[in-house]
C-alpha cells in the first residue's frame, strides 16, 4: 500500500509538473493511472451492493466512485503540498477549478559551494566508505559535483593523511537510524551489562551517535518513562517498529557523548582504586591517572570515578578488582551476583 501511494503522487506531481495549463480533477483522474483502476473498484463495489435496484445501481456506483476519487485527490493533494511542492489552483472563466504546479515556483536555487565547503563534504562522504551509506553519499557527492561543484576543487586533498571511517557493525544501525529520521517507536531486546537475559525495551528513538568506536541510541524509554541511552552492541535480536506517535517531546538537543561519558566517569571529581590483571583491561589503563605494577601478575591503577563506572568494571569480569572506594567496591559485587544469579 505504501509504495501504491508513492507511485500514485509520483504521477500525480509529473502531471502537475508537466502542463503547462491548469488540469482538472476530471483529466487528472483520466490521465492517472491509480485513479482509473480505483475508480474501477468503487464502481464494481458499490454495483455488487445495488443488485437488487438494477435501475439505479449505475447511479450509485458511479456516486460512490465520485466521493471515493474526490477524497483520494485532496489527500494526495495536501500530501504533496506538505512534501513541499507549490500547487496552485485556478478558476477558469466558465467556473472549471484546475490545478498545475509552476516549474519556475518549484526549483530549488543554485548550488554554491567553497573549497572549505567542498572539502566538508567530500571528508562526509569519505566517513561512510566502509559503512551501508556508502552508496547513497557516494551518489550525493557526484549530484553536487553535476550541480556546480567546482571541478578544480578535490574534496579529500587537504586531507589527504585523514582516513576517517565510522565502523558499522552492528545490525541495530539502519532500524533504529530510520526510525529516528521518520520519529517511529521501536521494540528491541536489550542485555544490560550487570543482566544474564536481555530485556524487552519499548523506546521513541530520538538521536544516533558513535562515541570511541561504538554506537549510542538516546531516546524515551516508554517502560521507565525517562531517557535512556543505550549500547547498540548490547541489542539482540530484530528490531521491531511500532505504528504509535511518540508520547514525549523530543528535546531540542540530544547529548548522548555527554551521557554516556559521564556514565563512563569521563566527567567524574573523584577518584577510584583497582586492582588489575596484567595485560588486561587496556580501556582502563588508558584512563588512568597512575598505574603501580604489584607483581605476581597484578597492577594497581588509579581511575575517574563516575556514574556508571560500576557497570563498565562488571564488563572487565574476573581481571578487575575494586579496592576503593568501598561504595564502588558493593556496587560492582552486587552486579556481579546479580549476574550469577541468573
Amino acid at each position: 500500500m505504501a509504495i501504491a501511494k508513492a507511485e500514485r503522487l509520483m504521477n500525480l506531481a509529473l502531471c502537475l509538473l508537466g502542463t503547462r495549463r491548469p488540469l482538472s480533477k476530471r483529466e487528472l483522474r483520466e490521465s492517472i493511472e491509480a485513479y482509473v483502476e480505483a475508480s474501477g473498484r468503487d464502481r464494481g463495489a458499490a454495483s455488487g451492493r445495488d443488485r437488487g435496484a438494477a435501475s439505479g445501481s449505475e447511479k450509485g456506483a458511479a456516486a460512490a466512485s465520485d466521493d471515493s476519487f474526490n477524497r483520494m485527490f485532496e489527500r494526495d493533494k495536501d500530501d504533496l503540498r506538505e512534501l513541499g511542492l507549490v500547487i496552485e489552483t485556478v478558476e477558469s472563466l466558465d467556473g472549471e477549478v484546475g490545478y498545475l504546479a509552476r516549474r519556475d515556483s518549484n526549483r530549488l536555487p543554485p548550488i554554491t559551494l567553497d573549497a572549505e565547503e567542498a572539502a566538508a563534504l567530500g571528508l562526509a562522504a569519505k566517513v561512510w566508505q566502509q559503512a551501508r551509506l556508502a552508496g547513497a553519499a557516494s551518489g550525493a557527492l557526484q549530484k553536487l559535483r553535476a550541480a556546480g561543484l567546482p571541478e578544480d576543487v578535490d574534496p579529500y586533498e587537504a586531507h589527504g593523511a585523514l582516513e576517517p571511517r565510522i565502523p558499522v557493525h552492528e545490525t541495530a544501525f539502519e532500524p533504529l537510524m530510520l526510525a529516528c529520521r521518520d520519529r517511529r517507536p521501536v521494540v528491541f531486546d536489550y542485555r544490560k551489562a550487570n543482566a544474564a537475559q536481555p530485556g524487552t525495551r519499548h523506546v521513541e528513538p530520538w538521536a544516533l551517535e558513535c562515541w570511541r568506536g561504538h554506537w549510542y541510541l538516546a531516546g524515551f524509554d516508554r517502560d521507565r518513562g525517562a531517557e535512556r541511552v543505550f549500547r547498540l552492541s548490547r541489542i539482540t535480536g530484530r528490531v521491531r517498529s511500532r505504528g504509535s506517535g511518540f508520547t514525549a517531546p523530543v528535546p531540542d538537543v540530544v547529548t548522548v557523548r555527554e551521557t554516556v561519558a559521564s556514565w563512563a566517569g569521563e566527567s567524574a571529581d573523584r577518584s577510584a582504586r583497582i586492582r588489575l590483571r596484567a595485560d588486561a583491561g587496556y580501556p582502563l589503563r588508558a584512563k588512568a591517572t597512575a598505574v603501580r605494577e604489584l607483581g605476581n601478575g597484578w597492577d594497581e591503577l588509579d581511575i575517574p570515578y563516575g556514574h556508571g563506572l560500576d557497570a563498565w568494571l562488571v564488563e572487565f569480569g574476573p581481571d578487575v578488582v575494586v579496592l576503593e572506594p568501598a561504595e564502588l567496591r558493593a556496587d560492582v559485587l552486587d552486579r556481579l551476583r546479580a549476574v550469577a544469579g541468573g
